[in-house]
């Protein structure tokens, strides 16, 4: 139903924006993709973490050279709703357990947000070598009543090869007790490494080696000031904004690229690409083996 209607909008000449992910299956987002584009409509996907002024800030400094070259990005989004097996799957409430509306668990989920993340920030991501686990293998459906086997993954930790060379290691699970929601990633590069953490969203911790040794060390940036992202249109220097407003960014950039011409970026194209890292990822897991992505993203974190 979710590709229908986007596929639909599009057709009938309408600006469509899109929940993340694409869809349940890279075959299920290709029409998707094509129907936008044949229509020529503007498109985005709400993969919101990227407007939040922390992480907008992390790009900016990525891509002034200040890490110099990129060798490890690690990303977790750890959550523990799931744990009790009297938990149901399926229906309105609890359609991310059921596989046949989700199309998988934490991967679709949790990690397509710190994928997309990743290769907007780091570039393309080439190959993927995963482990996913289902720690309850039955639940009650909501529709039928009746015990049925659960297909989501409950779990997945996977490592890879960016195009610029780096290393990635990615880890999620609904099953890490005291974690209701924690997003984190780390950068870490020749010359400074960055880390963020969404429990505590507007701040950007930075580490540069090039300080004087005495007083070489943590940094943390407040993302408040009028200068960094997005900060100008809000509040006095000091004061934070919330989670909300990542998504009011993302509005605010679909009006301006009406307004320009250009893509607000991530179109369907590039969420497609995000699709086919979870898609790698969960045919790696099934098959225990090293699996090629086929994304076209470059080490620029831009499509090739």
């Amino acid at each position: 139903m979710h590709a229908e209607i986007a596929i639909a909008a599009a057709e009938a000449g309408k600006m469509v924006l899109c929940e993340k992910p694409l869809a349940r299956t890279v075959a299920e987002g290709q029409p998707m993709v094509d129907a936008v584009e044949k229509a020529g409509v503007k498109n985005t996907v709400w993969y919101n973490y990227r407007r939040i002024p922390a992480v907008t800030l992390a790009k900016q400094l990525i891509d002034s050279g200040k890490l110099g070259k990129v060798f490890h990005y690690r990303a977790n989004f750890l959550q523990d709703w799931t744990i009790s097996p009297e938990l149901p799957q399926g229906g309105e409430g609890l359609w991310r357990l059921d596989n046949a509306a989700a199309g998988s668990g934490v991967t679709g989920d949790l990690l397509a947000h710190c994928i997309d993340t990743a290769m907007w920030l780091n570039g393309g991501i080439k190959d993927v070598s995963a482990v996913t686990e289902t720690f309850i293998k039955e639940r009650v459906h909501t529709a039928s009543g009746e015990v049925q086997k659960v297909d989501i993954d409950d779990a997945c930790i996977f490592h890879c090869h960016f195009d610029n060379g780096s290393l990635g290691l990615f880890e999620s699970t609904r099953y890490a007790r005291g974690h209701k929601a924690l997003y984190t990633f780390e950068i870490n590069g020749e010359h400074a490494s960055i880390k963020w953490n969404l429990h505590d969203l507007s701040r950007l911790e930075y580490f540069d080696h090039r300080d004087d040794s005495i007083e070489r060390g943590w940094r943390s940036i407040h993302v408040t000031d009028g200068d960094q992202p997005y900060m100008d249109k809000w509040w006095v220097p000091g004061l934070s904004i919330g989670y909300e407003h990542s998504f009011v960014h993302q509005v605010a950039d679909f009006f301006k690229s009406i307004e320009t011409g250009k893509p607000c970026s991530p179109t369907f194209r590039e969420a497609q690409e995000t699709q086919k890292v979870c898609e790698a990822v969960l045919e790696s897991s099934k098959s225990r083996s090293w699996k090629d992505t086929g994304v076209s993203w470059g080490a620029n974190g831009k499509q090739k």
